[in-house]
């Protein structure tokens, strides 16, 4: 395959730089790792923002967390039609083979695809009406909350609004999976919705009794 390249050379260095340093120091968690496979305690849900640091948010090691991450964070509902599905097939796999006891959905600020879904439901982004667009149409699972943030006429708190309705859809749908649901009832996992500020630093996480995100 003649189109694909090389590494850069910064990412290479910065792998040999980890190779004698990190992973030097921690030889044998990693070979155990290998040797006794992956047993995360919780599956994280979030963006594929790069400002996003999962681990680093929860100080986490290799091994501790299963981590599946796209666009604005979202669960599409449960669709066996035997297609092409990357997030199901995540959960699928941390519910019934991991046996994962906690499940976190994380949002953030300033997220592009919360943006990107309202300029489309605004008609500000034909680009992503398209059939052919891949984010407009991942995005089509927000876009009932999105629509019912209008007249909030304040842009970056229909911003925040979206974001944290994005978690909160996303939680919902993971409860039409027949095996989340059961998990669920059976008391062998939980469900968790979280929203980080990035420029703050702050983590705010879903209360059910008061129906809003609080601070963690």
């Amino acid at each position: 395959m003649e189109y694909v390249s090389l590494l850069p050379t910064y990412l290479t260095r910065r792998y040999h730089s980890w190779k004698a340093t990190e992973y030097a120091e921690n030889q044998a968690w990693f070979r155990r790792l290998a040797e006794e496979g992956q047993r995360p305690r919780a599956m994280v849900i979030s963006c594929c923002d790069s400002r996003v640091h999962v681990t680093s948010i929860f100080g986490a090691e290799s091994g501790e967390f299963f981590i599946h991450r796209n666009i604005a964070n979202l669960v599409p509902p449960y669709t066996p039609d035997g297609d092409h599905h990357g997030t199901s097939a995540a959960v699928e796999y941390a519910v019934t083979a991991l046996n994962v006891s906690n499940i976190m959905v994380l949002g953030h600020s300033n997220c592009g695809g919360v943006s990107g879904c309202i300029q489309m439901v605004s008609g500000n982004a034909p680009e992503l009406e398209k059939p052919t667009s891949f984010v407009g149409r991942w995005m089509d699972i927000l876009r009932p909350a999105c629509e019912e943030t209008a007249s909030i006429t304040d842009e970056h708190e229909r911003q925040r609004a979206l974001e944290q309705r994005s978690v909160l859809v996303s939680l919902a749908n993971l409860m039409t999976f027949p095996f989340v649901a059961q998990a669920v009832e059976d008391g062998r996992l939980s469900l968790h919705g979280l929203w980080n500020e990035i420029a703050s630093g702050a983590l705010e996480m879903y209360d059910s009794d008061v129906n809003s995100f609080v601070k963690v």
